[in-house]
């Protein structure tokens, strides 16, 4: 699928309803952005939370949250 669409105001982009649907996206989900040369790749963050679902787990979504971008970070110093 090949679509283009427009930037919008503070530099927006809006998702075609076509992509959000075959995706699966919902409001809220997290997409990771990597650029290549003169290409910008969108990918969809897995979702660890699903409404409904009971975890053992007593970690917070904020510590998740801080983790994940500290393993951002040290990514992107590796690169």
């Amino acid at each position: 699928m090949s679509l283009i669409v427009r930037l919008g105001k503070k530099n927006a982009i809006y998702l075609p309803r076509q992509v959000v649907e075959k995706l699966k996206l919902r409001e809220g989900d997290k997409l990771a952005i990597e650029l290549r040369d003169r290409e910008i790749i969108l990918r969809p963050l897995p979702r660890f939370f699903d409404e409904g679902i009971e975890y053992w787990s007593s970690t917070s979504t904020e510590e998740i949250e801080r983790e994940s971008e500290e393993l951002i970070e040290h990514a992107e110093k590796e690169d």
